[in-house]
């Protein structure tokens, strides 16, 4: 049976945000080789990839301020910069994946994304649709874009994902990062901070989470503790909440790279189950009502 799912390898995930344009090449690969495997278990599976920047595109946007604009007579260095390191990251996942067999085409953003104040409103689709038609694996990723308003902007391979769901339809979103889901607090921040095991609180998964319980976790989510321009979990989680509450798909995963198989087995089945599932909750009426 046929379906249409786009899947993220975050920057968290294949790269090292702690140091600059460090990839982790040994986790792309095996990340290539569980999508190959699902692909070949499961011929009806049909896949837009997408990847973070991580600390390719986010360190050096974050340090020209790309994502803020850049006007008209001032230095533009920062911009293709940026776009070059992004682009230097896409060519490393790109071979990788060639190489375990995943028939990848990129779709450069830049080249067809149009911004206005910092939001993507226009992306031709056209690539991707010929891609998907003939089998391949359109694989898009975080950019640079021009913006009407402020010269230029970042966009991030979620809002490339919203935007791409109104058009064509797919039946999951796969987000795969650092951590295993989302949790009522950052999981890294204490490690991150030094403080003592014995101090720290347990972040608590979500393992499941709907439009109608989103205001409830809201507060205790955050941006990221390394550069990220895109805003972070907060961001992320609340464009895949309202993706979902808008029926454009019908759920969204969220796992972590570091387990061995997760990525094969959420692809295989839309009802695995780890990590963060964001899903819509159809309320019943009552008898009589």
């Amino acid at each position: 049976m046929s379906e249409l799912v786009f899947c993220k390898l975050g920057g968290s995930i294949i790269t090292d945000k702690q140091r600059p344009s460090t990839a982790r090449p040994e986790m792309i690969e095996r990340l290539a080789q569980e999508i190959a495997q699902a692909m070949a278990d499961r011929p009806g599976l049909r896949l837009l990839l997408g990847h973070g920047s991580g600390s390719f595109g986010h360190v050096v946007a974050s340090k020209y301020r790309v994502h803020q604009g850049i006007a008209d007579g001032e230095n533009w260095w920062g911009y293709a910069e940026t776009g070059a390191v992004a682009a230097q990251l896409n060519r490393l996942v790109t071979d990788t994946f060639i190489r375990a067999g995943v028939p990848v085409v990129t779709i450069q953003p830049s080249a067809l994304a149009r911004c206005r104040g910092g939001e993507l409103i226009a992306l031709d689709d056209y690539p991707i649709r010929e891609a998907l038609r003939h089998r391949l694996v359109p694989l898009v990723h975080g950019d640079v874009a021009f913006d009407s308003d402020q010269g230029c902007t970042i966009v991030s391979t979620e809002a490339e994902f919203a935007y791409l769901a109104r058009a064509l339809r797919p039946a999951r979103i796969v987000l795969v990062g650092e951590v295993h889901g989302v949790y009522d607090r950052d999981p890294l921040a204490d490690k991150a901070a030094q403080r003592p095991e014995h101090s720290r609180r347990a972040a608590r998964l979500f393992a499941r989470i709907t439009p109608d319980t989103y205001a409830e976790i809201e507060a205790g989510l955050g941006g990221s503790s390394s550069a990220d321009v895109t805003g972070g979990m907060l961001t992320k989680v609340r464009g895949m909440v309202d993706l979902v509450e808008q029926e454009l798909v019908q759920g969204v995963h969220l796992i972590s790279g570091h387990v061995r198989g997760a990525l094969t087995r959420v692809l295989l089945d839309p009802q695995a189950t780890g990590g963060t599932v964001i899903e819509k909750v159809r309320r019943h009426s009552a008898p009589g009502c």
